[in-house]
């Protein structure tokens, strides 16, 4: 299981990410906007622990952006580009013993 410290930091970190490298509606320059993209934090989360694929993630915002913001999507390039900033976050490492 990992450290609820390291989660907790791994998800704000996944929150920038999404707010400065994806930002499908243009709010980065925002501060009341700080948290808009928070609903698909743990989205993000579940993938990058999964270790998912950059296209995966990708595939993943864009379903966002069409299925939940109702957008057309944006470029594949710019979800593959904010799927690599995410991968680039480091991983929290699972803190369990290992199992006897």
């Amino acid at each position: 299981m990992i450290d609820k410290y390291a989660s907790r930091e791994f998800r704000r970190q996944i929150g920038r990410v999404l707010l400065q490298a994806w930002d499908p509606i243009g709010v980065r320059d925002f501060p009341d906007a700080a948290d808009e993209y928070e609903p698909y934090v743990y989205g993000a989360f579940r993938l990058l622990l999964d270790g998912a694929s950059d296209a995966a993630i990708a595939a993943y915002l864009l379903g966002v952006e069409r299925e939940r913001m109702g957008l057309d999507g944006t470029p594949e390039a710019h979800r593959l580009a904010a799927a690599g900033a995410l991968r680039a976050i480091p991983v929290p490492r699972d803190e369990s013993p290992p199992s006897a």
